[in-house]
């Protein structure tokens, strides 16, 4: 299925040809390579015999996760063990084909493997490499072990975030990885202007993407309130307003908008009021102007309200669960979700959240089994049959 607009059916992938190879493993390196999957890559997923991790994890069907195949969907599988001499030999051929190389170990382990930049650019000149990690990959901080709720309370961003939750004195728990989806993303476009620079110079190099800078981007106030030192200046809390049988979100943040919220709540005089009518008085009495609003909206259901408020152009939206979202017919309409096959059967996966006039990016269809390509990289490697039943012999490989 062609995904991106009028002339379904003739798109072509705008990475079609290129050769990447993942070692990444859990969220954040899959994520970045799967996005070069859905562009056309052909990429190849490195795992030892017992399967990368996110495999296992729940939900699972017939032993399958849907959560791996989502970051997965579309990549060959090729089981090799990195620790054996033989291992790392078939990586150093295959890597003279590569295009892009994707790994997010700890800083030290793809040196100490013999597969860093410095090693595989000199076997490929064009070879782009890019390392995912932590802190980066240098520095103090350096080697130090990151994962995505480390990483969200080490960049500033959880205590950011407190400050928007007046009453709480307790920083909030971590139940979605932001730093990880927002690295792989960081990640997939400067590999993509990697290769823009290596077809102008004809080389590749080494992109080094670090998770707390990442995160540090969604701190766009606080970073710049954090340099001075004065107090910051309090601006408004967008937060849920209660219905009389659940709860919508509305965001003010024009004239216009403010103006016919005004409307819809039956308060126009609140335009011309000395506590209200300019976005600084507003700003400083702003649980006075909520309260308002809420006088009114436990008035009428969730459905009235965004009635009303949609009918004077107030951005808003009810609280949906993310099951609800996927319902959303926004979403039918952009055909968001793609359906694939696992061992387990059929589920859908998003597809990537942008759409091209010129190229398919739609999804893969089918989650690869583990070590399913094997053997046919290692043919394709110079490789008899002899020599890959030995390695075989050896547990180098999948069964």
């Amino acid at each position: 299925m062609t995904i991106t607009g009028n002339d379904e059916g003739n798109l072509t992938k705008g990475f079609a040809g290129l050769r990447v190879f993942d070692f990444s493993t859990t969220i954040a390196g899959p994520h970045c390579a799967r996005m070069l999957a859905d562009m056309g890559a052909e990429v190849i997923k490195i795992e030892t015999a017992e399967g990368e991790t996110m495999r296992t994890r729940p939900p699972l069907r017939n032993g399958c996760s849907t959560a791996f195949g989502q970051l997965n969907v579309g990549k060959k599988s090729l089981v090799l063990d990195l620790k054996s001499p033989e291992g790392i030999e078939v990586i150093r051929r295959l890597v003279a084909t590569a295009d892009i190389l994707v790994e997010n170990f700890r800083p030290g382990v793809m040196r100490r493997l013999k597969l860093d930049w410095a090693t595989l650019s000199a076997l490929n000149p064009r070879l782009i490499y890019c390392s995912i990690s932590g802190y980066g990959q240098t520095g103090p901080s350096s080697e130090l072990p990151a994962y995505a709720p480390v990483i969200h309370a080490a960049s500033g961003y959880d205590m950011a975030h407190l400050a928007y939750q007046p009453g709480r004195s307790r920083p909030d728990y971590c139940g979605i990885y932001h730093a990880d989806v927002l690295t792989g993303t960081y990640a997939f476009g400067a590999i993509s202007a990697a290769l823009y620079q290596r077809h102008m110079t004809q080389r590749g190099q080494h992109v080094d993407v670090s998770m707390l800078e990442s995160m540090l981007t969604l701190t766009l106030n606080e970073l710049q309130w954090s340099q001075f030192t004065v107090a910051p200046i309090s601006r408004p809390m967008f937060g849920p307003i209660q219905t009389s049988d659940g709860y919508v979100m509305v965001a003010i943040a024009s004239e216009k908008t403010f103006q016919g919220l005004m409307k819809v709540i039956g308060r126009p005089d609140w335009v011309s009021d000395p506590r209200f009518a300019k976005y600084a008085d507003r700003r400083n009495n702003w649980a006075d102007l909520m309260d308002g609003v809420e006088a009114w909206s436990r008035t009428v259901t969730t459905a009235q309200c965004l009635a009303a408020l949609m009918g004077e152009g107030v951005p808003s939206s009810a609280y949906r669960t993310v099951a609800e979202a996927l319902n959303d017919p926004q979403i039918a309409h952009r055909r968001s979700l793609s359906e694939v096959e696992d061992g387990g059967g059929t589920f859908k996966v998003l597809n990537v959240p942008f759409r091209m006039s010129g190229a398919d990016v739609s999804t893969g269809k089918r989650i690869s089994n583990l070590g399913e390509h094997t053997h046919a990289l290692l043919r394709e490697s110079g490789y008899s049959e002899e020599q890959i039943a030995a390695f075989s012999g050896r547990a180098l490989l999948a069964d």
